[in-house]
């Protein structure tokens, strides 16, 4: 294998053994940059320098690519949006911290939707990415450009965010392994803040055991984010140590399963996953979750809100980009903003300042919040029953550019992933296979209880040993 092709496991075993040194690692993803970025256009910038002075400090360091909304001092932190075009963090976000700490490398930074807002990296307000499986379709998204460069070879491994399935949809679309975090597992202080109550921070990567290896490095109490606990965090990679689908009990719910619109393929390729698993050892175990159907209206009711009021502080004063046609301080706001975001940033500031505004707020956000207790209230039903759900995890295969333009079509791509950010669980999408007629990937999803990582783990590697 090319060292750009390694894992983080391989990795760390060859630089344990002296089979190459980190300069030497880090030195072939930056020549796989040169080679192969123009073409799929996952990165935005590589701070070279730097990651080669790290990895000389730190001879056993793994670069890793991260999403370009979480700020690493000395680096660009845009979120792929022309309002912070040219902007460079003065601080390491914790996650950031924590990866040097456990010996990798915060090296490239990859594409997104703008400001996370997307599910294909369509939305970036600076460039393209494309899909390593098929140049003329989407990554997926938002964390699209983390994808591409795991599923392309342009990386060892990412970090991604997953607000409502930013992580595990463009993880199924470019063959990787993507992780949600329970909600509050890993700390979000100095990750640029779409949705507050769902942001999540997570792995992505060529195998479960990397993912494990790499959750562990980013999790934990962090005294900057009071959504973390102070629990200890399980080492996530040793508890894969004999994972086994036998006696595991897997729920399917019928309203996941039985979705108008969902691929044949993606529907052939979860039906088999669930057979694997049955064939296995797994009990199959019939579950409802009721108020599914209004997990989309919720999310999108919620997560508008929380972004309007996270994004006011891009105002043209404090940094980003400022308007020169701006008059005085009202043309200063106004303009700023209006030349700076990207059309579905501004589509939802509009629609979560409307749901917030006087007279509504009870009527829309209030009543939302209401049903996104009762679907957490599902889903902690069903985990009375199974340790863990199986489900599609988006409903197509990746797209081609463009197919998607009506916003509410491209929103029905979280169809699948949305409910469970909403119940704050943790959630995994692993590779399934590939499509017979165009040969592109999909992956399936596993949902497991708040802060149930290890088991979720461990049913994502029972899974991914019997489908190889």
């Amino acid at each position: 294998m090319e060292l750009f092709e390694l894992g983080i496991k391989q990795a760390q075993e060859g630089l344990a053994k002296g089979e190459f040194s980190s300069v030497e690692l880090t030195q072939a993803i930056i020549d796989r940059y040169h080679a192969k970025n123009g073409e799929i256009g996952a990165y935005l910038t590589f701070d070279e320098e730097g990651a080669l002075a790290l990895a000389r400090e730190n001879p056993k360091a793994v670069p890793i690519a991260i999403k370009d909304l979480i700020n690493v001092k000395g680096q660009p932190c845009t979120c792929a949006s022309k309002i912070l075009k040219g902007y460079v963090s003065p601080y390491d976000a914790t996650v950031i911290k924590n990866l040097k700490a456990n010996g990798f490398i915060p090296a490239g930074r990859v594409n997104m939707d703008e400001f996370a807002m997307g599910s294909s990296t369509e939305n970036s307000g600076l460039g393209v990415t494309k899909n390593p499986y098929d140049l003329t379709r989407v990554p997926g998204g938002s964390s699209g450009g983390s994808a591409a460069a795991v599923g392309g070879n342009l990386c060892i491994a990412a970090l991604g965010t997953d607000t409502g399935g930013s992580i595990r949809q463009p993880a199924s679309f470019c063959n990787c392994v993507g992780v949600k975090p329970s909600y509050g597992r890993v700390s979000r202080f100095g990750v640029t803040a779409f949705a507050s109550s769902l942001d999540q921070v997570g792995p992505m990567t060529k195998s479960v055991e990397d993912a494990a290896i790499l959750l562990k490095a980013l999790a934990g109490h962090d005294e900057m984010d009071g959504t973390t606990p102070k629990d200890p965090v399980s080492d996530y990679a040793k508890a894969l140590e004999g994972a086994s689908m036998k006696g595991v009990k897997l729920g399917l719910a019928k309203e996941y399963l039985e979705v108008a619109g969902m691929d044949p393929e993606v529907k052939r390729l979860t039906d088999e996953a669930i057979r694997k698993c049955e064939a296995a050892g797994a009990e199959l175990v019939e579950v409802s979750l009721p108020h599914t159907e209004y997990a989309m209206a919720v999310y999108y009711i919620i997560a508008p809100a929380e972004a309007s009021a996270n994004l006011a502080r891009f105002d043209g004063v404090r940094y980003g980009h400022r308007s020169e046609q701006a008059v005085d301080v009202y043309s200063l706001y106004t303009k700023s903003r209006a030349e700076g975001f990207g059309p579905e940033v501004k589509r939802r500031i509009i629609m979560g300042t409307y749901v917030l505004s006087s007279g509504y707020y009870d009527a829309y956000y209030g009543k939302a919040q209401k049903v996104r207790t009762l679907i957490k209230r599902d889903f902690d039903v069903a985990f009375e029953k199974v340790d863990a759900l199986v489900t599609p995890c988006a409903p197509t295969p990746a797209f081609k550019f463009g197919a998607n333009q009506d916003p509410l079509t491209m929103y029905l791509n979280d169809l699948y992933t949305i409910p469970s950010a909403l119940a704050g669980v943790c959630a995994s999408s692993v590779p399934a296979g590939f499509t017979k007629d165009t040969n592109l990937p999909v992956g399936v999803q596993f949902i497991c209880g708040g802060f149930e990582e290890e088991k979720l783990l461990k049913v994502s590697k029972a899974f991914e040993e019997v489908s190889k």
